[in-house]
């Protein structure tokens, strides 16, 4: 069989750097606007985010019904077990587009949680027409658990920056931390406003996939950077927008390729995963998507903006056409 890989050019010449200036504004516009999604209108503990029963504390059940589910009917049943704030919604799922046969219930069970859930189930069964196997989730979270985990995951996030700047900093130099934390930061703001854009649970899941996608991005923007570093010693007298052009055309393939193969592994995660993994699923592919593009037009214009667009050794020296990105 004719391998399909050789219709991909074998070397590019792309000129990255000549948009990095509308990239970067449009960058800076995505990640206030997805800030803002996240965070208004501000009500604690997820602002503007779905809060999941890891955070916001309280009981979680979801449940199939044979036919399309009655939710009127379900949110009586669980007013007239007298619980707090009950919601009631149908959610999606690949054998269930529509989200007709598939029901969410999130509550507030007061004293004794184990049994008001029991009182619950079953009258959700009696009104629903099902039995206890259709019961996918049951979660019960107490308030001071959930304000622990929030803070925790909070926590986690911003040690796994901060630790990232200290390793690109001691391995590479003070202005490549910088790109890459930036990047970072470009990275979970756009996912933020992706998960409140697309109502999508904030759960400790959802923290998992982040801090994945902090991982993944990074390894990223290692690969630009170290192939960036070598071409700043080996082409001294390159000024800095065709060095950086020229590294990162020549990390391209990889960059594609493992993105693309990590993105088919999830896409099939996503529609053979169930429920559970759906959204982590979902965050993980718009995660890596943004990280490719976040290594080429976010990270590398750093280094760009850190050396006031030119080299200290470009002053005084000729151009010197090394490589197909270096060409006009």
């Amino acid at each position: 069989m004719w391998p399909l890989i050789k219709i991909l050019p074998v070397k590019t010449n792309f000129r990255f750097v000549a948009f990095s200036k509308y990239a970067g504004a449009i960058s800076i516009l995505l990640a206030i606007g997805s800030l803002f999604m996240a965070i208004y209108p501000a009500t604690p503990p997820c602002g503007g985010l779905n809060c999941g029963i890891d955070f916001k504390g309280g009981t979680l059940l979801e449940f199939s019904t044979p036919g399309p589910a009655n939710l009127g009917a379900i949110r009586q049943a669980l007013a007239a077990q007298g619980v707090g704030d009950p919601q009631v919604q149908g959610f999606a799922t690949p054998d269930d587009p529509s989200g007709a046969r598939h029901v969410s219930t999130r509550f507030e069970p007061g004293e004794n949680p184990a049994q008001k859930v029991e009182q619950v189930k079953a009258a959700i069964e009696k009104v629903a027409g099902v039995d206890d196997k259709a019961f996918t989730r049951t979660e019960v979270v107490g308030p001071k658990v959930s304000s622990e985990l929030f803070t925790g995951g909070i926590i986690a996030l911003l040690a796994a920056i901060g630790l990232m700047l200290l390793y690109i900093w001691f391995r590479f130099e003070l202005q490549f931390g910088l790109g890459a934390v930036v990047a970072l930061f470009h990275d979970v703001f756009l996912t933020f406003g992706m998960i409140a854009v697309f109502k999508l649970e904030f759960s400790l899941t959802t923290v998992a996939a982040i801090l994945t996608i902090i991982g993944y991005s990074m390894n990223d923007t290692v690969v630009v950077f170290d192939r960036l570093r070598e071409n700043m010693r080996k082409y001294k007298k390159m000024p800095m927008r065709e060095i950086i052009d020229l590294s990162i055309n020549e990390t391209l393939s990889r960059t594609v390729i493992t993105g693309l193969t990590a993105i088919i592994a999830l896409g099939g995660l996503a529609v053979f995963g169930g429920d559970a993994l759906y959204g982590f699923s979902i965050i993980m592919i718009f995660g890596i998507a943004l990280g490719t593009y976040s290594s080429i037009y976010v990270a590398a214009p750093i280094i760009l903006l850190w050396n006031g667009g030119k080299r200290k050794e470009d002053t005084e020296a000729e151009v010197q056409i090394l490589g197909p990105a270096s060409r006009a």
